[in-house]
């Protein structure tokens, strides 16, 4: 079941990549901003790897800080778009699984937005098992995402606690994992898996967290 509820969610994220920035943000230039200011909290410097990268938004403001960016979706429409908005020498988009892909390079820093939250849980362990391989000795991983106080705006999927439901513009309806942040348990499950991790709030919608191998 969570094989076919991936596959679902890449196809939904593949279809969405047209509409996605309207309806994700809203106001894209007001995002954009608030974008670049949490970024400048975050500082991620040297190299960068960016997972579930989408349409850009969030690689564009971290191609002005890092020496090096790898971009990754699997979604290539996701990618296309993202390509298409990023001109900056320092960036290399790749379209590939973030959960498969594999890399010999080591990163400073590991980025994503707004992917945390689909990782099912069942797949957490190893998600952050798989981070440890491509991270730099003493890097970071740097996430941002949506806190578990704003969980009631999904449709979840009667007797699946993860899973909800979303349709396109166009009326399509996908399953998709949908874990929201709860910060201090999630904190809490970090240090189990070896993490030691600090998250703060931007405003009611947002969390950003920061997170390095514990000593």
């Amino acid at each position: 079941m969570t094989h076919e509820i991936l596959a679902d969610q890449v196809d939904y994220y593949r279809c969405r990549a047209g509409e996605y920035d309207v309806t994700a943000y809203g106001d894209v230039a007001a995002f954009r901003a608030r974008i670049a200011r949490l970024v400048a909290i975050m500082r991620p410097a040297g190299r960068v790897l960016e997972m579930a990268c989408g349409t850009g938004l969030w690689t564009e403001a971290l191609a002005g800080w890092a020496d090096t960016v790898v971009a990754i979706d699997a979604a290539p429409e996701m990618v296309a778009t993202a390509r298409g908005r990023v001109r900056s020498g320092n960036v290399r988009f790749e379209v590939a699984d973030v959960f498969s892909w594999t890399t010999e390079h080591r990163f400073d820093v590991i980025f994503f937005a707004a992917w945390l939250s689909h990782v099912p849980m069942s797949r957490l362990e190893q998600f952050w098992q798989m981070l440890r391989r491509p991270l730099a000795e003493g890097g970071r991983v740097l996430f941002v995402d949506e806190p578990i106080d704003v969980r009631e705006k999904e449709a979840y999927v009667p007797g699946m606690d993860e899973i909800v439901e979303r349709r396109l513009n166009d009326g399509r309806a996908f399953r998709v994992v949908k874990n929201f942040i709860d910060p201090e348990a999630f904190r809490a499950r970090l240090l189990e898996l070896g993490w030691a991790c600090e998250i703060r709030r931007d405003g009611i919608d947002l969390v950003y967290g920061e997170a390095r191998l514990a000593s």
